[in-house]
């Protein structure tokens, strides 16, 4: 097996899981997937590229749990917030591995900065989504994104320990853009 190949299915084997973990969260916040926090972790422990499956892939796993058991309406709106949610998670990943990247500063740093800048991003994209959306401008105000800000830090420290003692049992880490710690 070439190292390029191992390398693949160790990315493969990490989105899979941080998604089916995505996929918990979902459950348990009832539609709340923490792409904010996928994407830091995502930003310092793999490639951008594989940043962006992880978001395609908790995005759609996240889709299928709210239409088939958390009886999401399948109204046009519904759906349009699917995609902006999409969207949102795409910028998301590609906002934390910029930020990430331009941070100098330790593995820890690196971790909050691509956590900032990922939540920025996505709220952004939600926020635009709202101009064409029926609803969701309640979603901004200041209680309720600190208390999102926070959930989402929280989920991105349980990721973490998820990580890390996947990876002490012996599960093969990705292929990350820097050195992790």
């Amino acid at each position: 097996m070439t190292e390029q190949g191992s390398s693949r299915r160790a990315s493969a084997l990490w989105i899979m899981l941080l998604t089916l973990a995505s996929v918990a969260t979902t459950l348990v916040f009832k539609c709340a997937t923490p792409f904010p926090a996928l994407a830091a972790l995502a930003a310092v422990h793999m490639r951008a590229r594989d940043g962006v499956s992880l978001a395609l892939a908790a995005w759609a796993a996240s889709q299928l749990v709210g239409f088939c058991w958390l009886d999401y309406p399948t109204t046009a709106n519904s759906l349009g917030w699917g995609g902006i949610m999409g969207v949102g998670a795409i910028a998301g990943a590609l906002a934390a591995h910029a930020a990430s990247a331009r941070s100098s500063g330790s593995w820890g740093l690196r971790l909050a900065v691509g956590y900032l800048a990922a939540f920025v991003a996505f709220k952004l994209v939600i926020l635009l989504g709202t101009l064409g959306m029926d609803g969701g401008a309640g979603a901004f105000t200041m209680e309720v994104l600190v208390r999102q800000f926070v959930r989402n830090a929280a989920v991105l420290l349980g990721l973490l320990g998820l990580y890390r003692l996947l990876s002490a049992a012996g599960v093969p880490a990705p292929r990350p853009t820097a050195v992790p710690a």
